[in-house]
């Protein structure tokens, strides 16, 4: 399968990222903010210290959340999946309880398609 790119795409093949596939009049500006603006949109206005302390903590708790996110998914598939074991034993007990209630009733059918074969037969060697 062939891709066919803008031809604007091919001014910078090196760039990489949603830019590169972007129309140039809605590019991201390529020049890199200033300091304090950069400061600011990461939230470090003040010692660089506390920051990365509390930002240290921001991440802590935010890996803790997640984690128990899926931790808390995972063990509810798990349940699932044993439910879903229980009741799949559960089922196979009860097809071959019923194999075996069908393979007793067939037994009973020939031996009693037996005793009326032997009862016709009898029955019609007497009538000759």
């Amino acid at each position: 399968m062939a891709v066919i790119r803008p031809e604007w795409t091919i001014a910078n093949p090196l760039a990489s990222g949603p830019d590169a596939y972007a129309p140039p009049d809605r590019r991201a500006p390529e020049d890199p903010p200033s300091g304090a603006r950069v400061a600011f949109l990461r939230g470090q206005t003040g010692d660089r210290s506390q920051s990365n302390e509390g930002s240290a903590r921001n991440l802590d708790a935010l890996i803790r959340r997640i984690a128990g996110t899926s931790m808390d998914e995972i063990d509810s598939v798990i349940r699932e999946l044993e439910g879903m074991r229980q009741m799949l034993r559960d089922e196979g007990e009860r097809v071959s309880r019923e194999i075996a209630g069908y393979a007793g009733l067939s037994q009973a059918s020939m031996s009693a398609m037996q005793v009326i074969s032997d009862s016709l037969r009898a029955w019609k060697e007497r009538s000759e």
